[in-house]
């Protein structure tokens, strides 16, 4: 009877085991689905900005480089604003170096790499908090959704941030039940270089470690805790030398331009609706309200670790009131956070049916499968449409570089803030006009905005060419469209594009 027992409890651990690979493969493999593809496919200003800055380092290492080429990708790399840290545009570059070429699929193939491990030790802690085969469900929700499949291989630092996030999760759970010294500062040092890569991801952390030490210590034992407060300093210290000291500046303006000047959104309750409404289309609801009840019903410690992240993550959600219900990206954090809540309510469901007949547990090993293939072929899916919209694209945005001449400052109406054209065509517009949902973004602001005529003369002073490449954001704005077709030659025009000379009136003596 022993041995019986032993030997199923050995093929439990092997077909476990196996699915776990099979998931993680299958993640990998769908990822690297249309590995060459243009970074256009999700959040291209994103990906772009990333991309001209790690040429940029790329030339300035590269001994035989051009002159004017060095020049050139240095010169559009510093017009890149910088938030983040840029550790995964200079580990891109030195890849560049290695491999003797500037193939920007590369960093596509790190974001992957990143978004794997991440789920590996997700696995980890989940099975660790659960069991083995709740851990599965939550690994295959976190690899295979079809948003964050998307998302995950796209060139930005969120993948890298995401996996920081799990693998500091893992660490002060384990610091919770071990409290050494050699855990707190893990824990302590991975809690600080998460929220160096990318400062958003304090909101999870703070919630997790504030949770975990109140449950496991006390508010006054915690207090007195020398590693505690070697947790806390190792935590705070690298984020408040960058973000704090290092690019003040910047973060000060970020913060006063999206969340002070729009915080009056938080007093509306339509920006609640409208957030769960932009959950409903990454995540769906039914499944952000069973990751809610699942994180109710697990054990003491897990509960005190995904309390503090749902804590975080809703009040991270009052810090960007414009962005949370317009970007998906900025939800990514999410996704750890519901991937190990589902694992307590998935080990309930599966200890139920586990006593059930051989029939029911066909079915339900036959709906475990359909959730596998299905997420699995949407996601590829959703890449394989995303690459066949793009492939097309950079020639276009080439010859526009080269067509645009160079006697002239620019002022353009184009896509992804000019980046698209800096990256492929090698240009940086002089100045950009706003899109209508520029117009939009300072309305809610409450900005009042100026009469189109003066707003037209103030923007394209001492500006020679005017540049449209969004046709459709063209048509929007009759204003524009009527002043530019009436009043100016057409320098040249193309496939996407029109180039309009300011200094070229149509006819001299009506002209603006």
């Amino acid at each position: 009877m022993f041995f019986r027992k032993l030997i199923n409890r050995q093929l439990q651990r092997f077909w476990l085991n196996l699915i776990v690979a099979i998931l993680i493969l299958i993640g990998l493999a769908i990822r690297l689905y249309g590995l060459t593809d243009p970074p256009l496919d999700y959040h291209p200003t994103r990906q772009l900005m990333n991309a001209i800055v790690a040429r940029g380092m790329y030339y300035q290492m590269l001994p035989s480089a051009d002159p004017q080429v060095r020049e050139a990708a240095i010169h559009l790399m510093n017009a890149v604003e910088q938030d983040e840290p840029r550790f995964q545009n200079f580990i891109v570059a030195i890849t560049y170096l290695v491999i003797g070429g500037e193939y920007v699929w590369v960093a596509r193939i790190y974001s992957v790499l990143f978004w794997i491990a991440g789920g590996i030790v997700l696995f980890l802690l989940a099975r660790r908090m659960v069991s083995t085969r709740a851990a599965a469900v939550s690994l295959g929700y976190f690899l295979l959704l079809p948003f964050a499949t998307l998302a995950s291989r796209s060139f930005q630092v969120d993948p890298l941030m995401v996996m920081f996030i799990i693998f500091t999760a893992y660490a002060f759970y384990r610091w919770g039940e071990e409290q050494t010294w050699k855990r707190a500062l893990l824990a302590g040092l991975l809690a600080g270089l998460t929220i160096l890569v990318k400062v958003t991801a304090a909101f999870p952390l703070i919630g997790m470690a504030v949770t975990v030490v109140l449950s496991q210590v006390g508010f006054r034992k915690a207090l007195k805790s020398l590693k505690i407060w070697a947790m806390v300093l190792l935590a705070a210290l690298p984020g408040i030398i960058y973000y704090f000291i290092g690019i003040s500046g910047r973060s000060s303006t970020y913060f006063s331009f999206w969340t002070i000047s729009l915080s009056s959104k938080l007093l509306d309750p339509s920006y609640y609706v409208r957030w769960l409404s932009f959950l409903h289309g990454i995540v769906d609801l039914t499944i952000f309200f069973l990751a809610l009840g699942g994180m109710l019903i697990a054990p003491p410690k897990a509960r005190a670790l995904l309390f503090g992240m749902w804590a975080g993550y809703f009040v991270y959600g009052l810090f960007f009131p414009f962005q949370i219900p317009t970007h998906d990206y900025y939800h990514l954090m999410l996704m750890p956070i519901i991937s190990m809540s589902l694992a307590p309510l998935a080990e309930l469901i599966l200890d139920r049916l586990g006593k059930q007949g051989f029939f029911w547990r066909g079915i339900t090993a036959a709906a475990l499968l359909f959730c596998v293939i299905y997420p699995a072929w949407v996601g590829r899916s959703v890449i394989f449409v995303s690459g066949n919209n793009y492939r097309h694209e950079p020639p276009i945005w080439a010859e526009i570089g080269q067509v645009l001449p160079r006697d002239g400052d620019v002022i353009a109406l184009t896509h992804d803030y000019g980046y698209r054209l800096a990256y492929y065509g090698w240009w940086m517009p002089n100045a950009l006009w706003p899109t209508s949902a520029d117009f939009d973004l300072s309305a809610a602001r409450g900005l009042s905005q100026e009469d189109f005529q003066t707003m037209f003369e103030d923007r394209t002073a001492g500006k020679r060419y005017f540049l449209v490449t969004l046709g459709g954001e063209l048509e929007k704005q009759t204003s524009l469209k009527d002043m530019l077709y009436s009043n100016y030659t057409i320098f040249a025009e193309g496939d996407g594009y029109v180039i309009f000379d300011l200094m070229t009136p149509l006819n001299p003596e009506t002209a603006p």
